[in-house]
């Protein structure tokens, strides 16, 4: 039993739910978010919100419910709020700018890495720190692991891209003798 699942999400005002061909669709003043519904489930539409429920007892639609319920919980708050990821580049002579639409990082390589932005999302970028900002959770989130990948935070000096909210345990080092 999925106790995500079995908890109705209600619709905002000014949100539109709609299925269609395996479809669904949430519009809202943000935009347009549509998915694939697996046929292990089930979506309803009533009375202002939308309730998800399997299709039978298998282990794939038990699995699935709870899924899906978050999608479109994630839906239908991404069209009405973006979803927001924060990433500070630290280190001496780390850079970052903003080209059009890639980013530009120097970040100890002897070359300069260059991303480009997926056209739904916008990115600002403000002295070494870069917001990613986008109504899709799951691409908002993709991309920005795709930028910290590029070089992820050391635990000796603390350089590297990290999230602005992340904890990077720090090690002592070598002792000198």
């Amino acid at each position: 039993m999925s106790r995500l699942g079995k908890i109705p999400t209600t619709i905002p005002a000014g949100t539109e739910v709609t299925l269609s061909d395996g479809f669904v669709t949430v519009k809202g003043k943000g935009g347009e978010l549509k998915r694939p519904v697996h046929k292990a489930v089930t979506i309803e539409v009533k009375d202002g919100a939308v309730s998800v429920n399997p299709v039978d007892d298998s282990k794939l639609a038990r699995a699935l419910w709870g899924t899906f319920s978050s999608h479109i919980r994630n839906m239908i708050q991404g069209v009405n709020e973006p979803f927001v990821k924060s990433l500070s580049v630290e280190g001496v002579g780390y850079k970052v700018a903003l080209k059009g639409d890639t980013i530009e990082l120097n970040v100890g390589f002897s070359h300069s890495v260059e991303l480009k932005v997926p056209s739904d999302l916008t990115v600002e970028v403000e002295k070494n720190v870069i917001t990613v900002k986008g109504i899709d959770k799951e691409k908002v989130g993709q991309f920005a692991a795709e930028i910290r990948a590029v070089k992820k935070p050391e635990p000796y000096k603390g350089k590297g891209i990290r999230y602005t909210d992340e904890v990077v345990r720090r090690k002592e080092g070598k002792r000198a003798a």
